[in-house]
């Protein structure tokens, strides 16, 4: 994988955990930078493992499915992709209580931050397929997160939800585009 396309998909997979970090600023009564760099350092930590623990699978699955690869790395980001991008289309409007908290448990954020992992799992497994080094693209992706939702915390307040979902709709045309590029390189090296 192209450097660039590596930072790509760090963006692409930080969408939505930027998303949510918006979210958990907006839902925090003025929240402060140790409350932002501790969840960006909780999204980031689950971000950068789980491609790790999804290569790992697409490792041993790899040898059954050697020939449609590409077709099953295209499938899982365009999916992936094209739910982001409903996701974002989809106007949830979250109830804000009256009283907002300090900063939100450490578990509550762990969830929120695997919840928003989940595609990255997937992307591992996608990545496997097309023999991709995982510990670099899983490290860029945690690195990626830890700053988006480091800034996203900081920003909720001010951006709102309306932004996050925006940063979610790219994120999934990146990840179509990731896709979509992979077919391509894979079907033209086959022909």
């Amino acid at each position: 994988m192209s450097p660039a396309a590596i930072v790509l998909l760090a963006l692409a997979m930080s969408t939505d955990a930027f998303a949510a970090a918006i979210g958990k600023g907006s839902a925090l009564h003025r929240p402060r930078f140790i409350e932002a760099v501790r969840t960006g350092a909780i999204f980031g930590t689950i971000e950068a493992l789980t491609p790790i623990f999804g290569w790992l699978l697409g490792v041993a699955a790899a040898p059954y499915v050697k020939a449609v690869d590409h077709w099953i790395a295209f499938g899982v980001l365009g999916l992936l992709g094209t739910r982001m991008v409903f996701a974002g289309l989809s106007a949830d409007s979250e109830d804000r209580p009256a009283d907002k908290p300090a900063s939100h448990s450490f578990w509550l954020l762990a969830a929120t931050g695997l919840g928003t992992s989940i595609d990255a799992l997937a992307v591992g497994v996608g990545l496997a397929f097309v023999d991709a080094s995982i510990v670099p693209i899983a490290l860029a992706i945690g690195a990626t997160t830890f700053v988006m939702v480091t800034a996203g915390v900081m920003l909720g307040r001010v951006l709102g939800a309306v932004a996050g979902r925006r940063a979610e709709i790219v994120g999934g045309i990146i990840l179509i585009g990731i896709g979509t590029a992979i077919l391509v390189e894979h079907l033209g090296g086959r022909a």
